[in-house]
């Protein structure tokens, strides 16, 4: 039983830090500058955002990871990409240019997303509130119930985080293989050579949220089998 449960730790830790590792490597892989690229991944960006109208969109670097602010209506690429010309930079700058052209034809995916990343924030807060106050309110009434009652209340709202991983899946998806990809074939911006590269990254750019979707899943996970 001692080792199976240690196997059953080691498969969970794979589903959750083998897809983050995978990302990484990928991304680093092609991650070379290119002297036969014509422009950086923020050129690139820059370029589709006028290429295809999105008037209003801007295109910044940051030191927050890369991704699009559809509040701000903001392309975000990391330092490297953003001053880099590799096949990462120009792939992942695509890929956010994909969640703007989104943003910009009012596609429901996104728009879900956005309205679930606000909910989640909240019931978060809340979740943390509920975990931390059910051990005291069970001593103050002396009632196991009562922190029962409150736990499964928290793990239902931690679920919120779950549902929103889960939304968000589809719409990297298509931001990269609906979007970006197409994007970069059709628009001749890299060689037929490239694309094979460009595919990985785009993959690992949709992956990205795999981990974070595991991870939440293993906390609700955790919660749940305290309770039992």
């Amino acid at each position: 039983m001692a080792i199976l449960g240690i196997l059953g730790v080691l498969l969970v830790l794979g589903l959750v830090y083998a897809p983050q590792f995978w990302v990484g490597h990928t991304m680093r892989r092609h991650s070379e500058d290119r002297p036969d690229f014509p422009g950086t991944g923020g050129e690139m960006a820059q370029h589709l955002v006028e290429r295809f109208g999105l008037k209003g969109v801007g295109v910044e670097a940051t030191d927050a990871g890369d991704h699009y602010d559809p509040e701000a209506r903001v392309v975000r690429l990391s330092q490297l990409n953003y001053k880099g010309s590799s096949l990462t930079a120009v792939a992942v700058a695509a890929h956010e240019v994909g969640h703007a052209l989104q943003h910009h034809r009012g596609e429901r995916g996104l728009a879900l997303r956005q309205s679930l990343v606000g909910v989640a924030m909240v019931t978060d807060k809340i979740a943390s509130v509920f975990f931390i106050a059910a051990p005291v309110l069970a001593i103050a009434l002396r009632t196991p119930g009562a922190m029962l009652g409150m736990a499964v209340i928290g793990i239902g709202l931690l679920g919120v985080r779950v549902l929103v991983h889960l939304v968000t899946l589809p719409v990297e998806y298509d931001a990269s293989f609906n979007k970006a990809l197409p994007i970069l074939r059709e628009g001749g911006y890299l060689a037929e050579d490239d694309i094979a590269g460009a595919r990985s990254v785009l993959k690992a750019a949709a992956f990205t949220y795999v981990a974070a979707a595991l991870t939440s899943l293993l906390n609700l996970a955790r919660w749940i089998r305290v309770l039992r």
